[in-house]
Parts: C-alpha cells; sequence; structure tokens
C-alpha cells in the first residue's frame, strides 16, 4: 500500500507559477515510479509528467520547457513545479505511485485542484 498525500494547488494567474508536492507514506526506493496526472471538466485523466526509480523523467508535450518533476528521496517526496501557467492547465492534479512487484499496481491522491486565471 502507498498512500499519497498532494498540496501546493491554488489559483494563480497566467504566466504564474505554482509547485505541487507529493509526499508518499513508504520510500520512493520501493516504488517504480512516481508520476503527476491531471483532469480537467469533462475531459479524461491525461498524462503530465512521469519520474521512474532511475530518475529519468517524461512529459507530456503540452507541459514539456514549462514543467518540472523532480524527487527527494530523504522526504519520499515528489515535487512539479509548473512555470508560465496557462488557463488550459487548469484542472484537477493527481499524484500516481506504480508500483511493479508479480503485477502492477497504481496508487493516488486525493487531488489538487490547480486553477489558472486568465
Amino acid at each position: 500500500q502507498v498512500q499519497l498525500v498532494e498540496s501546493g494547488g491554488g489559483v494563480v494567474q497566467a504566466g504564474g507559477s505554482l509547485r505541487l508536492s507529493c509526499a508518499a507514506s513508504r520510500s520512493l526506493g520501493s516504488i517504480n515510479a512516481m508520476g503527476w496526472y491531471r483532469q480537467a471538466p469533462g475531459k479524461q485523466r491525461e498524462l503530465v509528467a512521469t519520474i521512474s526509480g532511475g530518475g529519468s523523467t517524461n512529459y507530456a508535450d503540452s507541459v514539456k520547457g514549462r514543467s518540472t518533476i523532480s524527487r527527494d528521496t530523504a522526504k519520499n517526496t515528489v515535487y512539479l513545479q509548473m512555470n508560465s501557467l496557462k488557463p488550459e492547465d487548469t484542472a484537477v492534479y493527481y499524484c500516481n505511485a506504480r508500483v511493479v512487484r508479480s503485477f502492477l499496481t497504481d496508487y493516488w491522491g486525493q487531488g489538487t485542484q490547480v486553477t489558472v486565471s486568465s
């Protein structure tokens, strides 16, 4: 089991920045990959960024160059720094932990709202 607690969402003007945090209940070393996903009203949940156990990162084209995913293994925390925010970035942002053993299990946080005003 992995519990995930997100924080850092809020309301920001277009062009502004936010840093989301996701604290995991166990060592990041025991988790194969961490990621951030988002879901806007009326839309499907979509990938924003992921970071593997080895530190490799992957970004959606829509946020590439504007966002950075990082981690602090000492704090069991993953971050998403988002810059140059746009109104289309408005969504609920969810933290994900993927654990692969005999089978794959995805764990999700409760979500944090990000609203970008124009």
